[in-house]
């Protein structure tokens, strides 16, 4: 498998990158596993994940995810072979959060205990602080690349000022932001395209957005109000059958049908096909799941199938 650059980073990735957000959740701890060895197995080889993941959920304090790909690097001895990427900020509870530089490391000493490893390869800030400058951010990241406990460091959703801004602060004891996590999808494309996508070519940023199937829109799962009911998500769609949601639908089916493959394949193939994009993050709860999308990777749209998606 042809890997991608991820910016100046050194770093290198498969063109889909695993989204961790879903272990210890709706993963179990035993399907966790065999979804991340089948990833390796497959010549994948980068895994999303985050502090806070989930901490949304009833019960959980955080951690839960990083936990459980600790425990799978410990029992299967893989961590050679994946690319890790977490990050800091959301708030963990009992003033757990921010991009403070003396949280930022502290962070990371927890995040590097439930991991089960002695480094992480990209360290992300999470959101943007506006409490902390980004000169104090940058500063603690650059300690624990001092460290050598993180490889390279990026931001997420940091808008195009924001990230320009960072950028431009890094050196002098300062890390420099070489990746930005965005949102971005063949639906919802105004929260990179424009100034964000701007600064990440100007500077050479590698580039993984997140919600690269619109938390499942962009599969075809969802065409009318009834097909709401099929999940818990179902009711965050309803505004997403409006708009331009139904004719990207349209586009995606007429895609799929030319290829012989399936909607999601197609959404994450579109991103992939970004000049600016390295790899979309996607999720799985099933090793099922996860071989599904994997073949997006070795699709290649055409320049029609481009301008039929480009809605």
């Amino acid at each position: 498998m042809q890997m991608r650059a991820l910016g100046k980073s050194g770093l290198k990735t498969a063109p889909l990158v695993l989204g961790g957000n879903v272990f210890g959740w709706t993963a179990d701890k035993a399907t966790s596993f065999d979804i991340l060895d089948a990833l390796i197995d497959a010549g994948f080889n980068a895994v999303d994940t985050a502090n806070v993941y989930s901490r949304w959920v009833p019960g959980h304090s955080g951690g839960e995810s990083e936990t459980v790909i600790g425990e799978w690097f410990a029992a299967h001895g893989k961590r050679d072979k994946t690319l890790l990427i977490t990050k800091v900020g959301m708030d963990m509870g009992e003033g757990g959060k921010g991009l403070k530089a003396d949280y930022i490391v502290k962070a990371c000493e927890a995040s590097l205990k439930r991991l089960q490893t002695d480094h992480i390869d990209l360290y992300l800030s999470h959101s943007p602080d506006e409490d902390t400058l980004i000169d104090e951010t940058l500063e603690g990241h650059q300690r624990l690349i001092d460290a050598g406990k993180v490889r390279a460091v990026g931001g997420s959703n940091y808008d195009g000022p924001g990230l320009k801004a960072a950028v431009d602060a890094a050196g002098d004891g300062k890390a420099r932001y070489e990746v930005l996590q965005p949102h971005y999808n063949l639906l919802v494309r105004d929260q990179y395209e424009g100034a964000r996508e701007d600064v990440c070519v100007a500077e050479g940023l590698g580039v993984i957005p997140y919600f690269s199937l619109a938390s499942g829109f962009l599969t075809g799962k969802y065409r009318t109000e009834d097909d709401l009911k099929k999940s818990p998500r179902g009711g965050q769609m309803k505004s997403l059958l409006e708009g331009r949601g139904p004719k990207v639908l349209a586009a995606l089916d007429k895609v799929a049908a030319r290829h012989g493959a399936t909607q999601a394949q197609v959404a994450l193939a579109w991103l992939m096909a970004r000049p600016s994009i390295t790899a979309p993050i996607a999720s799985a709860t099933s090793v099922a799941q996860l071989q599904e999308i994997l073949p997006a990777a070795s699709m290649n749209l055409s320049t029609e199938d481009m301008a039929d998606l480009d809605i």
